[in-house]
């Protein structure tokens, strides 16, 4: 549905520093992006405001923000960020504006939120596409927080400048991660069905409340619908837990691929309410499932092992090849490390800083797309072109860079890996295994009887 239209067209600089951010995103944080329900977002020129869960800081914005190539959106996001003053110029540049929160920056500032709500709605009247997170808040739990009604009111605000002419969408969507710190996994975005606010015109006029409420009723339904919700908060540790172990198998048993995300969501949802409906039915069976699943979880974080170690026949050869082509391969790594080794550490000097952990994923891709990729990629760019001499060499090199650095990610993460199996192995011919290989089996075959 997403046409261009000439006088919302970002300008060249825009679209070209866009093109870049994207790359870096959707080729090199992420392994896989999922953008599911595109069809259903509104045309470039039509009004249209994009609610979302917030799970992620900075990265939930820009996954909406990536998956559109040709308009720029507006995202509401939280003011602290926008303190300094580069970073407050560049982020009004690529189309974010500041909303201000009395628990974190004062109640002397929520005034100016009239000005940051102002310029959202004239973007909307202009046919912009605005996404804003009701939440406020994040959390690296999989839930849906309380809204706030500041979307409805600003969405409703916009309507009444243009004396309800104009019809104004609101689109629900969602973000959805594999995992909340690491680089190299998926994300999906998934959008739901538009919802036109023009049928609560009338109501409005005369209950401004009563209107915001219903429509925030159906915003907020379909999120819900489009997400993992896990509203058991008091087990939420033991059901998060068992989707990532127990759920691999469920999903098959279902006819899902576990290693696709859509899908791998699709059975996590329907796990989630299996347990619910048995939580209501039979509270000690699985009151007990939830201590095995705490018990599992703590064995295997003491043994510094991962749930895959389990179902991973230990096969000798197989890991001899494994030991010869890392063996073979070390030299390219070394190779493969300047000057990528200090994007991939740089970061880490600030996330320990920080003092919400959810900060990690921003301060990876900000950091590495603002500043150590530019950096240190110009830099190997005019050292090869000195070594060498040949222009053409070092624009080659500069070239193969990501996937250089691509492939130092994977060789250490096939290090690790088979770190783990050998690891593994010794623990469990040492006996140190089996009561946690007992309470595992316990636990999936407690899950399978009433999962039938």
């Amino acid at each position: 549905m997403e046409r261009s239209i000439d006088h919302l067209k970002p300008d060249l600089i825009f679209r070209a520093i866009k093109s870049y951010f994207r790359f870096v995103h959707d080729r090199l944080y992420y392994r896989k992006i999922y953008v599911l329900n595109k069809e259903n977002v509104p045309a470039n020129g039509v009004p249209t405001m994009i609610i979302s869960n917030h799970q992620n800081c900075l990265n939930d914005p820009l996954g909406i923000q990536f998956s559109f190539r040709k308009r720029k959106v507006n995202i509401i996001a939280r003011a602290d960020v926008f303190k300094n003053p580069i970073a407050n110029k560049f982020l009004r540049f690529i189309g974010l504006l500041p909303a201000y929160r009395m628990d974190i920056d004062g109640i002397e500032t929520v005034g100016n939120n009239a000005d940051t709500f102002n310029v959202a709605e004239h973007e909307l009247l202009n046919g912009r596409t605005v996404v804003l997170y009701p939440e406020a808040g994040h959390q690296d739990k999989h839930w849906l927080g309380n809204f706030s009604f500041g979307y409805t009111r600003m969405a409703f605000n916009a309507a009444a400048r243009d004396d309800f002419k104009k019809e104004i969408f609101i689109l629900p969507s969602c973000n959805h991660y594999e995992d909340y710190f690491r680089i190299r996994t998926d994300l999906l975005i998934k959008y739901g069905t538009p919802i036109p606010i023009s049928p609560f015109y009338e109501l409005y006029k005369t209950k401004p409340r009563t209107a915001q409420r219903e429509v925030n009723k159906l915003v907020r339904e379909q999120i819900y619908s489009l997400m993992l919700n896990i509203e058991d908060h008091d087990n939420y540790e033991s059901i998060d837990y068992i989707r990532n172990s127990y759920g691999k198998r469920y999903a098959e048993a279902k006819g899902l691929n576990p290693d696709v995300l859509p899908e791998k969501l699709s059975s996590d949802k329907l796990l989630v309410s299996d347990l619910e409906y048995m939580a209501a039915k039979d509270v000690n069976c699985v009151k007990e499932i939830y201590r095995l699943a705490q018990e599992l979880k703590k064995g295997t974080l003491k043994n510094n092992i991962r749930d895959w170690n389990f179902d991973k026949k230990f096969f000798l050869p197989e890991i001899m090849i494994k030991v010869v082509c890392l063996t073979a391969l070390f030299p390219l790594f070394i190779f493969s490390l300047m000057p990528n080794l200090f994007i991939f550490l740089a970061p880490g000097l600030l996330i320990p800083k920080m003092p919400d952990k959810l900060f990690t994923g921003s301060v990876y891709y900000g950091m590495s797309v603002l500043i150590t990729i530019p950096l240190f990629y110009t830099l190997t760019f005019l050292l090869t072109y000195t070594l060498t001499s040949v222009w053409w060499i070092a624009a080659v090199h500069l070239a193969c860079l990501p996937l250089l650095g691509l492939f130092a990610w994977y060789y250490r993460m096939y290090y690790i890996k088979l770190r783990s199996e050998i690891r593994f192995r010794r623990l469990y011919n040492n006996g140190e295994l089996h009561e946690l290989i007992k309470t595992r089996n316990t636990l999936f075959a407690r899950l399978n009887s009433i999962m039938k």
